[in-house]
């Protein structure tokens, strides 16, 4: 390693523990803690209740192993003017797992996301100014041991 690289390095880390200890750099709050992001989750928990049933494409697992990382699909790409692509876990504290705003796109959309427990998960696809869902039941599982 070159001198003045470990020089560099050295000296921005230490002002950074400095800013750190000296309180200066705190930690802000996460977004999915805010106002804000919760208002949105309540939102789409409410459009889910009052939409109806999609013809739209959803792959969920059955069980997922690890609930860090929960593979999903929503492939609406035979529906003209998706606007929206949201995932909703019911069993998380905030719902709203995922979503997505799309323009011009077509609407596919494959993502991962975390559960707590196992739980009904919905997929709302927005279209035209409506909204559908499809839902399904997935259960997680403690170790992969079918807890």
């Amino acid at each position: 390693m070159k001198r003045r690289l470990f020089l560099k390095s050295a000296m921005a880390g230490s002002a950074v523990a400095t800013a750190v200890g000296a309180g200066l750099l705190t930690p802000s709050s996460v977004f999915a803690a805010s106002a804000k992001f919760k208002g949105l989750s309540n939102s789409a928990v409410s459009n889910a209740s009052g939409a109806g049933a999609g013809s739209f494409k959803f792959k969920a697992p059955k069980i997922a192993e690890n609930g860090a990382v929960v593979p999903m699909e929503v492939n609406a790409s035979k529906m003209s003017n998706v606007s929206n692509i949201s995932v909703l876990v019911h069993q998380n504290s905030t719902p709203l797992a995922a979503s997505f705003n799309l323009t011009g796109a077509v609407g596919f959309v494959s993502t991962r996301v975390k559960m707590g427990k196992s739980s009904q998960v919905d997929a709302l696809v927005t279209a035209g100014g409506s909204t559908t869902k499809v839902s399904k039941e997935v259960k997680v599982t403690i170790g992969g041991c079918g807890g």
